[in-house]
């Protein structure tokens, strides 16, 4: 399955939504409120701004800012059909950027590559070992 930008923008909303439910839905509500209001950072902005979408977080709930990141973080990988693995010392961002540089560097063997990388048909030795990656999920 490919993944266009606006798709990812989605799913990363979705995952926002579904963490934040964590608080309640008044409390997700109050979220988005704080966030517009006080640090100017409106709903539709945070896939765009993932580090000020965090730092606001941060602002409104300190450390505890880091509990709603790993939910966020570990539902959006659960949405991209990949394994959710705990990097030590990584915030919401850093995941984040890590996805868009294996995106990116997918998108740049595909363009290098003479093979069909269709998403949709992996590579023999990838079929062979029912191997998932990130590569071929998104």
């Amino acid at each position: 399955m490919r993944i266009k930008p606006e798709e990812f923008e989605k799913l990363f909303m979705e995952a926002v939504d579904e963490g934040l439910k964590s608080l309640g839905e008044s409390g997700r509500h109050m979220v988005f409120y704080h966030l517009e209001r006080s640090y100017s950072i409106k709903r539709q902005d945070i896939p765009k701004k993932p580090e000020a979408f965090a730092e606001g977080l941060k602002k409104i709930f300190g450390e505890g800012a880091t509990v709603l990141e790993k939910i966020i973080i570990k539902k959006l990988y659960s949405k991209l059909g990949l394994k959710y693995e705990n990097q030590k010392d990584y915030a919401l961002a850093d995941y984040i950027r890590d996805l868009e540089t294996k995106k990116e560097a997918r998108n740049n063997n595909e363009h290098s590559d003479s093979r069909d990388l269709s998403l949709d048909s992996p590579p023999p030795e990838l079929k062979a070992n029912q191997q998932r990656s990130f590569f071929w999920e998104i």
